[in-house]
């Protein structure tokens, strides 16, 4: 596969980056809308609080909109902590609940609304940012739909989740660097890891482009500031809740993998059939593109290439075969980490003009009947 490194971008808005970002804006107004009418067009019943029933409360464990939501309410850490089953590792997404929290004025009726707005406005500017990049390296916009329909976003917009928050950060801050604004695309990358620590991915994959290509001392200044005031706010968690933020998950989570895809194969050891259903499903979706992520991306680097888009996605690749059994065995679970994937492939295949990566990114979007089972 050859691989083209001499892609130009092009530094201006483009309106033709609009369609895709409205298309996903409108995907997302039909799945929250739906959400609403089947809970009365009640905010805060997307965020699912335990229930009550005959006195006993059944609570959701691990679910992350119920943990932002309570975040958002009190983010004081000895009032919000008994509510968090996993207090470091939920507190550290701070961004996205203290955003809704702000955009309420502290107003708690206010609040799962705003969460809700900010998700929404987050999708939207994420994908317009993806199609911008894909302008710029002279690649059809309407590629950016394999962002901007991808179930683990769009689930996370009508469910209160951080996703949709810190990729539209990753994508920003991405589209910003590109575009050598050495102030503002760090500090987006920066940011997007207080929004979900999976963001350090793409922190990453820049930082060490920026090194390997001797970029602007701007650029790697204020990426270095970002990367040392997260490593700061993982001491600060350590000291107020007796561990770092950086985990496997919450509640019933185990621990990542030492070896490749042993999270997948444990499923076979509980259910034969949904683990050929698992295969069926995720296969062809995430399993497939993150063999070719890393196959691609170690020959990218291999073959002497240094750009962002390479180490991009051979991070975000490369961590999927190690997630926890806790992680695979959730299917919405392992849809909103291969997020990462999703957006990490896009860019790689626009920077290269890799038309058939791009078309098949197109058929992620049949993910999305999976909504329909929930």
């Amino acid at each position: 596969m050859a691989l083209c490194a001499n892609r130009v971008m092009v530094q201006k808005t483009h309106l033709r980056s609009l369609w895709p970002a409205l298309a996903a804006l409108a995907l997302s107004f039909i799945f929250v809308g739906l959400r609403l009418s089947n809970a009365g067009w009640d905010a805060l019943a997307l965020v699912e609080l335990p229930r009550e029933s005959e006195g006993v409360t059944a609570a959701p464990k691990g679910y992350d909109g119920q943990f932002a939501y309570y975040i958002a309410i009190d983010p004081a850490p000895r009032e919000v902590a008994p509510k968090l089953d996993a207090p470091a590792y939920r507190y550290q997404r701070i961004l996205y609940p203290l955003l809704a929290r702000v955009l309420a004025l502290a107003d708690t009726d206010a609040i799962p609304w705003t969460m809700l707005l900010v998700n929404i406005f987050a999708h939207f500017l994420g994908t317009w940012a993806v199609a911008e990049t894909l302008i710029g390296y002279g690649v059809w916009p309407g590629y950016a739909l394999g962002y901007g329909l991808w179930i683990g976003l769009v689930v996370g917009v009508g469910t209160d989740l951080t996703e949709p928050c810190a990729y539209a950060l990753s994508a920003a801050g991405w589209l910003a660097c590109q575009r050598e604004r050495n102030i503002a695309g760090p500090a987006l990358l920066g940011l997007g890891l207080f929004a979900k620590e999976t963001g350090i991915f793409f922190w990453a994959a820049m930082l060490a482009a920026g090194v390997l290509t001797s970029a602007s001392r701007k650029r790697l200044a204020v990426l270095g500031i970002g990367g040392l005031a997260f490593a700061i706010w993982q001491v600060w968690l350590w000291s107020a809740f007796g561990q770092p933020g950086i985990g496997s998950g919450g509640a019933l989570a185990t621990p990542f993998e030492w070896f490749p895809f042993v999270g997948l194969w444990r499923i076979a050891a509980v259910s034969i059939p949904v683990f050929l259903l698992y295969l069926v499903i995720f296969g062809p979706s995430i399993l497939f593109p993150t063999v070719w992520g890393i196959i691609v991306s170690l020959r990218a680097a291999l073959a002497g290439l240094r750009d962002p888009e390479v180490w991009g996605l051979l991070l975000n690749a490369a961590i999927i075969p190690f997630l926890p059994f806790s992680t695979f065995r959730e299917p919405l679970g392992i849809v909103r980490v291969a997020s990462g994937l999703v957006l990490a492939t896009v860019l790689f295949a626009a920077r290269y003009g890799l038309k058939r990566p791009l078309n098949y990114s197109l058929f992620w979007s049949g993910m999305l009947v999976i909504l329909l089972n929930g």
